[in-house]
């Protein structure tokens, strides 16, 4: 089965248990295998002319340990091993070339895109270890690459990875008059990552609003956002308008999520929902200090679910004039 053949396949099992595509929280750990495709490298033997050589394809295996910030931010270390045969043809440059080292990458999770699957960018820095067998020696020098994936969550924790990684070494290597340059590595790999959900502080729980004679404006929400729709704005400038013509005593601003997400990005996702619908009443007249804001995350479900379901009625906020 080709690599391509092989992403594809992995693509189609992966999608009926496709997860919705969370931001990273926490602890994970990563690995991947795949192909190694190197360009030509020079040797040079001191005393004579460069030879090119152009590798076959060859393995590639890394394993990683990273931490996701739950706004997309990623950074994590990993350990990689890449291994080409050089083509019999060579003489007596003839052989295998491997690859070993750590290297310290920061990536960006594009969330939101699609609930099927998260793409990504990254770069990385480090150092790797090259030997060749015919020399018996080895070299090491810095190294950098970036790298291009997409992530296929099968569930809250676990996903399924695609990637490409370009890795180059810095500089030349000298294995004892033999010259090694050009050392360009293009990998594809196929692998997965194991997000571990932090148990979050459990959340202040506090209680709803005691029922009193109010008037009441429910401002709904997109998956994952806190900017307000036209829609929104217009039941915002209709609470503004109604609170004008009687007399309160105060405002509550009460925001809330679903169920999808950690606790802890829910809390803080409810709290810049509240802080947006705030702002815009503050915009249409009334005054801020009348307000008083309050994140209640995925408590208070107005429609009860089980975790990690995406209801559109429960990413709210409450505006309750008393």
């Amino acid at each position: 089965m080709t690599l391509r053949s092989a992403v594809f396949a992995a693509t189609l099992v992966a999608l009926p248990l496709a997860a919705n595509a969370q931001p990273i929280d926490g602890l994970y750990i990563g690995a991947g295998v795949g192909a190694n495709l190197m360009q030509s490298e020079s040797f040079t033997v001191t005393g004579s002319t460069g030879t090119s050589i152009s590798p076959k394809v060859g393995f590639v295996g890394l394993a990683s340990i990273g931490y996701g910030f739950g706004n997309g931010f990623r950074a994590e270390i990993e350990g990689n091993y890449r291994y080409n045969s050089l083509p019999s043809t060579a003489g007596s440059n003839s052989g295998n070339e491997q690859k070993y080292g750590a290297m310290v990458n920061a990536l960006y999770d594009f969330n939101g895109l699609s609930p099927a699957f998260v793409p990504y960018v990254g770069a990385g820095v480090g150092y790797e270890a090259e030997r060749l067998s015919m020399v018996s020696t080895t070299k090491g020098s810095l190294a950098y690459q970036g790298i291009l994936g997409a992530a296929i969550p099968v569930d809250a924790n676990l996903a399924v990875t695609a990637e490409y990684r370009f890795m180059g070494l810095a500089g030349n290597r000298n294995y004892n008059g033999v010259s090694s340059t050009n050392n360009y590595n293009h990998s594809l790999l196929l692998g997965v990552r194991y997000a571990f959900v932090a148990a979050a502080p459990a959340p202040v729980v506090t209680p709803p609003p005691v029922a009193a004679p109010s008037r009441s404006y429910l401002v709904f929400f997109d998956w994952d956002k806190s900017n307000l729709t036209a829609r929104a704005r217009g039941i915002i400038a209709d609470a503004a308008a109604s609170s004008a013509k009687v007399a309160y005593t105060k405002i509550d601003v009460n925001g809330y999520t679903d169920t999808s997400g950690s606790p802890r990005y829910n809390q803080g996702l409810s709290m810049r929902r509240a802080q947006t619908v705030a702002a815009e009443l503050v915009k249409d007249g009334v005054p801020k200090t009348a307000i008083a804001i309050s994140a209640f995350g995925e408590t208070h479900l107005l429609v009860p679910t089980g975790p990690n379901v995406r209801e559109p009625q429960n990413r709210r906020v409450e505006i309750i004039i008393h």
